[in-house]
């Protein structure tokens, strides 16, 4: 598996983007978003505005995408990590074989600072998550308007 990644230097194209959107609209299952909030996700993480940024880490085989994780910045720090993972999907033949620690491993080394994310509590990659060092000390409460 061949590792890309993307950032706010790499003036990423519609196309490229809407290959990522995609891939992880499909492969993000139930826990995925509808497309357009992907395609605003990237927008954000490969926007080279100063108030934004982030990156995409990808695995690719023959040319396809099989696994992508996306890290948007949040602009703070401390009280706040610097970043959060928004999404993460492999192809679901490609599961078992390492691509997400491959691909979490990048993005954590690509990463400054401390990274947040959300995951379901019967999602298998918590497990993931948790080998790779992250652990759960908030209940996330939400209101949505």
């Amino acid at each position: 598996m061949k590792i890309e990644t993307l950032s706010t230097i790499d003036n990423a194209t519609f196309l490229q983007k809407t290959e990522i959107a995609d891939f992880l609209f499909e492969h993000l299952e139930e826990y995925g978003d509808p497309h357009e909030d992907i395609m605003k996700c990237l927008d954000y993480a490969l926007d080279m505005a100063g108030d934004k940024g982030g990156f995409v880490v990808m695995g690719r085989e023959k040319g396809k995408i099989v696994g992508a994780v996306v890290v948007n910045k949040t602009g703070m720090s401390g009280y706040i990590p610097e970043n959060i993972l928004v999404y993460i999907a492999v192809n679901a033949n490609q599961r078992g074989k390492g691509v997400g620690k491959k691909l979490m491993n990048t993005a954590i080394n690509m990463s400054s600072g401390d990274i947040a994310l959300h995951v379901e509590p019967d999602n298998p990659a918590r497990k993931l998550y948790e080998k790779l060092g992250f652990t759960n000390k908030y209940l996330e409460m939400r209101l949505k308007k």
